[in-house]
């Protein structure tokens, strides 16, 4: 398995967010977004039965267990075998759970006030959580006019054709939720996925010349 987990995310660009209520619905997206290239998702620990996905998952693909608020919830985790943790607010203790385990945590954070503060307990990666409501892309190059130095992972209501926006705006990754997979058979999402890397790579490319 790869190790830099975060490095990983801020490469590829776009984070998968997977919230299914079953178990075995979240295993089978997770594979399709695997076949088509995604190195790093998050399962969202939406009830008890998904710490089963994210050990089936673990075996195959570097997951991060989303949706951890409390010390319980991160120990049921990792026990399932996740190597990171989100949380969708930003709390210390999450941070010092972070470092004792020394996995990386990424911290949500609705604000510029709460990005900032994350940034300095050195959370590696802040989600802005829910982008869409609080301005969408505008909101993104408001905050990093003023915080360059944030590495912003904005998710929230986001859609695939609105990632490379988002990244030219200066976010270091997108997450997106629902429109990676929902309605899609396993063989679209691998394809969905497979587009969305292309368009991100050609991008990133272009933007080097």
């Amino acid at each position: 398995m790869d190790k830099n987990y975060i490095q990983i995310i801020k490469e590829d660009k776009v984070y998968p967010i997977i919230r299914c209520k079953e178990a075995d619905q979240a295993i089978e997206v997770a594979k399709a977004l695997v076949n088509g290239g995604i190195r790093v998702l998050e399962i969202n620990v939406d009830n008890p039965t998904i710490y089963r996905a994210i050990s089936e998952v673990s075996k195959f693909a570097n997951v991060c267990a989303g949706g951890i608020i409390t010390s319980l919830q991160a120990d049921a985790a990792f026990e399932s075998g996740a190597q990171l943790i989100s949380s969708p607010i930003f709390q210390m203790n999450m941070v010092k759970i972070s470092k004792n385990k020394r996995v990386p945590f990424v911290a949500g954070a609705s604000t510029a006030n709460e990005a900032y503060n994350a940034w300095k307990s050195r959370v590696p990666l802040i989600k802005l959580y829910p982008t869409d409501a609080m301005g969408g892309v505008q909101y993104i190059e408001d905050i990093l006019r003023q915080m360059p130095f944030l590495n912003l992972m904005p998710m929230g209501n986001i859609k695939l054709s609105e990632v490379v926006t988002y990244i030219k705006a200066g976010a270091a990754a997108v997450g997106v939720g629902r429109d990676f997979y929902l309605g899609f058979t396993p063989k679209e999402i691998t394809e969905r996925t497979r587009e969305i890397l292309k368009e991100i790579k050609d991008f990133t490319e272009w933007s080097k010349k």
